[in-house]
């Protein structure tokens, strides 16, 4: 049974009708994601079942009592003033005490009445487990300073800022707008773990592919106003809308071969002939719609001629820079070579951006040198929005930069031609650059990048708010592209597949080379943890026999016990691993909520045994 569900909703936009007579529904477990190309409709849809868009025609029907959590791309904070206004809802008991015992706790001095007072509230309404829980979230998205000014925030952490509401107010229905922008890769992994535990109902949009496939079970796509629904993840998703398309495009020239002959006998027919077949004519106006389908598409190589790179490129000899004496680059050195393909990897703050403006001249060093090679030409795509003027229209826009673009093998192909290939059809090169949606503006914004020819092409986060469809044009584009590439992303997917070595920011101005994508990176992370995690049980099993005589010693039944925990513990941690392959797995909604429930006890279980075998431990 659905939870939540629109009942033939209809919506225009600028004139254009995005979809008509639509149903979407969401039942209780379901993990959606939503995927289509930019314009499509697909934030507009999730506004709607938010109830944060009237459509023009339709309803959105739900469950009696459901609490809907929306993230927007652009987060709405009219008539709040700080950050703590925002975090603690007025309306939730437990979150205005816990309000109270934090400011308290950082007051000048701390009413020992009130605190006890405010303690033993905590107590009964159960709430310490929910503080805990709230300040995890408030940690992990870089969230401290409670008194800030929300005016004063940036994009980015206006857009975690909303994230961490979201998450702390635990809704029924979770509906995020592309949740990884602005988020660093570490925090995507954790978001991942937590939308994935338990049977949390989950529709969103991302261009995440990583992300998509670890949380989503199920994925539909919004094209030409219709939704195709595909049970699997997004490899299968792939493979599936390329075979209905090909249907679709055989079904079309059918269609108009076929016309062709039915318009020779709609023209060979008398106006006025009564005695005309009427079924014959219905089916050829219907003939005409659907000649109208899609056509095969003549694909291109994207792979354009760059200008020549001479031997020197880019020299950085012991770069440092600070801010407020807090390092953010400390003594790095580094010599660019030829085809070079560089991902910046790193926490939020940790000066990922910096190094971009000090390599592009925008910034300077506080010491050491920068120099760039005489042939070095920067195309440099920055996180900030698309310059133009209303009256503009998008094809003129990519004009102004050049009127055609040489590929490598010596072909030339038209300003017009290239917007094609990066999915602006014919029809939208003539409209105002003003009527695009976001993500349309941010692909315009990166192509004028691309059409001016740069050897040296540095990319901050190209992939926000792009569609997938997009993001492959982009990478087939890379994919071919000859000059140096440095790219700073938190979309694995992009960075592994585009990158052969990483620059990556540790903080306090340390930044480490390591050849190899992230995907190798992470897997060595993993590798070191487990070993420390050894070498600390290793150490703990070997403490001096002095010492463990200074303490209780273990009977024969706790040592017993002891071991067969470390057993047990494991075997638990494998069901887990099991139970979660599973459930990205199934469609079925029961099945689904059965398993979910199965990882959730087994983690309670986990936790017991692990606590007890933590406490044995100090006795051996």
């Amino acid at each position: 049974m659905s939870i939540l569900a629109t009942e033939q909703v209809s919506h225009s936009f600028n004139d254009r009708w995005l979809f008509s007579d639509l149903h979407f529904a969401l039942q209780k477990g379901d993990r959606v994601a939503l995927v289509g190309i930019n314009g499509t409709g697909k934030s507009t849809l999730l506004k709607i079942l938010a109830e944060q868009v009237v459509p023009t025609q339709g309803k959105v029907v739900k469950e009696r009592g459901i609490k809907i959590g929306f993230l927007s791309q652009e987060p709405d904070f009219s008539g709040l003033d700080t950050v703590n206004d925002f975090i603690y809802s007025a309306d939730n008991e437990q979150q205005q005490l816990i309000k109270a015992y934090e400011n308290l706790l950082n007051s000048d001095k701390i009413d020992q009445d009130k605190l006890t007072e405010l303690t033993d509230k905590l107590s009964a309404a159960e709430a310490w487990e929910y503080e805990h829980n709230i300040k995890t979230i408030l940690n992990r998205l870089q969230i401290s300073n409670f008194d800030q000014a929300i005016d004063s925030l940036s994009g980015g952490q206006k857009k975690r800022l909303s994230l961490a509401k979201l998450l702390i107010d635990e809704p029924d229905v979770y509906i995020l707008d592309e949740p990884t922008n602005h988020l660093d890769i570490e925090t995507i992994e954790w978001l991942e773990k937590l939308l994935t535990t338990g049977s949390k109902t989950v529709l969103l949009v991302t261009h995440d592919r990583y992300f998509l496939d670890n949380v989503c079970t199920e994925i539909r796509e919004l094209d030409k106003g219709e939704i195709y629904t595909y049970k699997g993840n997004y490899t299968y998703f792939l493979e599936k809308k390329a075979e209905r398309e090909a249907m679709d495009i055989a079904s079309a020239e059918k269609a108009r071969n076929l016309l062709r002959r039915e318009l020779e006998w709609m023209r060979r027919q008398p106006q006025a002939r009564g005695t005309k077949s009427k079924a014959r004519i219905d089916a050829y106006y219907e003939l005409e719609d659907k000649a109208k389908g899609p056509r095969k598409n003549e694909t291109v190589q994207l792979s354009v001629k760059v200008s020549r790179q001479g031997s020197k490129i880019l020299e950085l000899d012991n770069v440092t820079k600070a801010f407020s004496a807090e390092p953010i680059i400390s003594d790095f050195s580094y010599t660019f070579k030829k085809r070079d393909r560089i991902g910046l990897a790193g926490k939020n703050g940790t000066g990922k951006s910096t190094f971009l403006n000090l390599v592009t001249g925008i910034q300077s060093a506080d010491t050491g040198s920068i120099v760039v090679g005489e042939t070095t030409i920067f195309g440099y795509y920055k996180q900030g929005g698309l310059q133009f003027k209303e009256e503009d229209r998008v094809l003129d826009v990519v004009k102004n930069v050049a009127e055609y673009i040489e590929m490598a093998n010596g072909d030339v192909i038209t300003a017009s031609q290239l917007l094609t290939l990066f999915l602006f059809p014919p029809e939208k090169q003539y409209n105002m650059v003003s009527k695009l949606s976001g993500g349309e503006k941010k692909r315009l914004q990166l192509m004028r990048v691309l059409m001016s020819i740069p050897n040296f092409l540095i990319l901050d986060e190209p992939s926000n708010d792009l569609d997938i469809d997009t993001l492959n044009v982009l990478e087939e584009f890379l994919e071919n592209y000859t000059g140096v590439l440095l790219l700073v992303s938190h979309d694995r997917y992009l960075i592994d597949k585009l990158t052969d070595q990483l620059f990556i920011f540790e903080g306090n101005g340390n930044i480490r080379i390591y050849n190899g994508n992230y995907a190798d990176y992470k897997l060595e992370i993993e590798q070191i943890a487990r070993e420390e995690k050894e070498k600390s049980k290793t150490i703990q099993q070997q403490k001096p026999t002095e010492k463990v005589a200074e303490k209780k010693k273990l009977t024969y039944k706790e040592q017993r016990e002891y071991e067969s925990l470390e057993e047990e513990i494991d075997l638990i941690e494998n069901s887990i691993k099991e139970q979660t392959t599973l459930l990205n797995t199934l469609s079925d909604h029961n099945k689904i909520t059965e398993v979910a429930l199965e990882i959730e006890k087994l983690q309670e279980e986990l936790d017991k045994k692990s606590e007890r075998w933590l406490e044995l431990a100090e006795y051996i």
